[in-house]
C-alpha cells in the first residue's frame, strides 16, 4: 500500500514546511510546523503587489501574518480543554485577494499527530482540508 508521505507533500508544494521560521519558533512550537498551501497562500504570503496601488500597504508581511497564524495557533493550544489530534481555532486576518483591506475572521484546523518517521508534527488547514 502506497501512502503520501508528509516529506513528499512538501516537496510537491501541497505542504509548505514553516519550521525553519523564527516566527514559529518564538511562538513556542518545538515540533515541525507545516501549513497547507492555501492557508499560506491566502493567509501568510503577502508582498506589496497584492494591493492596489493606490491602497497602502496595510501594515502585512509574510512574517508579521505567520506569526499571527502561530501566535494564534499556540494560545488555542494552551487554552484547549479536550484532547484529541484536532483543534480549530479563530483569528482576524486580510485576506490576500488583491482588494480585501480589512481584517475578517477566519477559521483554521491545526492537526497534531505522527510525522513520516513518528515524530510528532503540527499540520495547519482550512477546516475543509484533511
Amino acid at each position: 500500500m502506497d501512502c503520501y508521505s508528509r516529506a513528499q507533500a512538501i516537496a510537491d508544494g501541497v505542504l509548505v514546511d514553516a519550521s525553519a521560521h523564527k516566527e514559529v519558533r518564538e511562538a513556542g512550537f518545538k515540533v515541525p510546523v507545516a501549513l497547507t498551501a492555501a492557508v499560506w497562500d491566502r493567509f501568510v504570503e503577502w508582498d506589496n503587489d497584492d494591493v492596489r496601488k493606490e491602497q497602502q500597504s496595510l501594515g502585512q508581511s509574510t512574517a508579521g501574518r505567520l506569526w499571527d497564524v502561530m501566535y494564534m495557533a499556540f494560545y488555542a493550544i494552551r487554552h484547549s480543554r479536550g484532547g484529541g489530534d484536532v483543534l480549530f481555532y479563530d483569528l482576524h486576518v486580510i485576506e490576500r485577494d488583491g482588494f480585501s483591506t480589512t481584517p475578517r475572521g477566519i477559521r483554521l484546523k491545526l492537526y497534531s499527530g505522527a510525522g513520516d518517521h513518528g515524530e510528532h508534527v503540527i499540520t495547519i488547514m482550512l477546516p475543509e482540508e484533511d
